[in-house]
């Protein structure tokens, strides 16, 4: 009973196959696209080709668009799941955009340079995963004794793809032959001039480059997988200099130098003035900074004798040096840090931040209970915060070894989102450049920022009136003056001064 049912279904997919077959020769294209369709269905396959729009995902903190800084993949290139296909510079961090499906690349919407829109496609990939032999065998032009042998009422794959418009016709190409597919990413990424791909370089290397007019795809990268580093892009620059081109700048002659003479300044031009655009870490420092000075900052500074935690921390990086090495060295920052965050327990207020209702415009405390204390670092690139998350619950030497590896992330350009996120209140460690005072400005979503200058030795008196050599730094707060007041301020620094300058202290109240 079902034996001839599904004969007669048989019969009747083939006849209406025959006559799509024959709406095919005719010409009709919608025909053609239904025939496919029905041809497919009847050998139970899956589609021959799925072109996936691979769309920038949202990497948070209000981002709306990247820098591509360079693909390691180029168009007919092969790629699975989770391996890279581009590197693309944020306002604050570089990131690796990693593939979601396994396939080959059909199309790049962006080049190298260009600012790719967060939600939009940036690359299209033919997903080929689940393709069945059937199909790849449908995608293959067959010979033409195997076509001879099928009859003159099945067309054959060339006719099919020559008839289609030519936007259809790169979609249904064959498959990319094994050789093709041999391009990896390891090799995309190794080449010497990728054009569009770009090339590997930190974010500071290429800042070095623009500086230098110099094209970082014609620099021959030294380092590993063909990292470009600075070195490379001045020797380059030391190369075109000699065939006449752009210069690099040098040193000034030394004016004592026999032979030096002060160059001629022209009088008779006219002032020059040259537009140029900010960067993202520039763009984002303006937009912050633009928001946070509509905050009213009051300034408390106050002078810390760091005396005893001088003698501490000799004695501590003494051992450190002798169990770990000369890199396991303690610097007074996390001590800093520490006793902030041992501060916010008995002023919670500095670690919350202001929140205005969008409906009612009434504002709000919102209180936090994790001390995320971003780190102002200076990079190459610009101004970045890096956060350390949860610092109650870390000692001393744990708040170390976090400092240092997000310092050297932010050297390398590899800080990602998440760790430039989150922060609740910042310190601002200006003096290891200079400066004994500054006036820092609270980072937005914040309430309080500390602000610690340059250290100094000061002649000073001891418990005994003698004179002694002392260590002196100005610690600078600056405190949103809508919910802070002076008096909580003062209090929660006069703390912070108490453990820093007394520093047997902290043990009493470590977590």
């Amino acid at each position: 009973m079902f034996l001839p049912r599904s004969s007669r279904a048989i019969r009747r997919q083939w006849h209406l196959y025959k006559a799509l077959n024959q709406a095919v020769v005719g010409g009709a294209y919608g025909q053609r696209q239904q025939h496919l369709s029905w041809a497919k269905g009847f050998h139970s396959a899956t589609r021959l080709q799925v072109v996936k729009p691979v769309l920038l995902a949202d990497i948070g903190e209000g981002i709306v668009e990247c820098e591509i800084i360079q693909w390691f993949v180029e168009p007919e290139a092969r790629v699975e799941e989770f391996s890279p296909l581009c590197e693309v510079q944020s306002d604050k961090a570089s990131v690796e955009i990693t593939s979601r499906f396994s396939g080959v690349v059909k199309k790049l919407h962006y080049e190298a340079g260009d600012m790719a829109k967060v939600g939009k496609p940036f690359v299209d990939i033919d997903i080929q995963g689940d393709i069945k032999k059937e199909d790849l065998e449908a995608l293959s032009v067959p010979e033409p004794s195997k076509r001879e042998e099928a009859g003159a009422s099945v067309p054959s794959n060339d006719e099919l793809i020559s008839s289609l418009p030519a936007e259809h016709q790169k979609a249904a190409t064959p498959a990319p032959t094994e050789a093709s597919l041999t391009k990896s990413n390891g090799q995309s990424r190794t080449s010497k001039n990728n054009g569009s791909y770009g090339a590997l370089a930190t974010p500071a290397v290429r800042h070095l480059s623009k500086e230098l007019a110099v094209d970082i795809t014609e620099v021959q990268g030294t380092g590993k997988d063909g990292r470009v580093l600075k070195e490379d892009v001045y020797k380059f620059a030391e190369g075109r200099t000699a065939t006449g081109a752009t210069t690099p700048p040098q040193a000034p002659a030394n004016p004592s130098s026999p032979g030096f003479s002060y160059p001629q300044i022209p009088t008779d031009t006219a002032q020059v003035e040259t537009p140029i655009p900010l960067t993202n870490v520039q763009a984002q420092m303006f937009k912050a900074m633009t928001r946070s000075l509509s905050i009213p900052h009051f300034i408390y500074a106050d002078e810390i004798d760091f005396s005893q935690l001088h003698s501490l921390r000799s004695r501590l990086n003494e051992n450190l040096v002798k169990e770990k090495g000369a890199l396991a060295k303690v610097s007074y920052l996390p001590f800093i840090i520490k006793a902030v965050s041992m501060a916010l327990y008995q002023y919670p207020i500095l670690n919350a931040r202001v929140d205005i209702d969008s409906s009612t415009d009434k504002p709000s405390l919102v209180m936090r209970s994790q001390h995320n204390i971003g780190i102002a670092m200076d990079t190459p690139s610009g101004l970045l915060v890096p956060v350390i998350k949860n610092v109650g619950s870390l000692n001393v030497y744990a708040i170390a070894t976090e400092l240092v590896r997000l310092q050297n992330l932010t050297t390398t350009g590899r800080l990602s989102v998440q760790d430039l996120s989150g922060g609740t209140i910042t310190v601002s460690n200006i003096g290891n450049i200079g400066g004994t005072y500054l006036a820092p400005v609270i980072v937005d979503k914040a309430v309080a920022i500390l602000g610690v200058g340059r250290m100094r030795e000061v002649p000073g008196f001891d418990e005994q009136d003698n004179v002694v050599k002392k260590q002196i730094c100005n610690f600078s707060w600056s405190a949103d003056h809508r919910v802070v007041d002076g008096a909580t301020m003062a209090r929660a620094a006069d703390v912070v001064r108490r453990l820093v300058e007394h520093p047997d202290q902290m043990i009493l109240h470590l977590r």
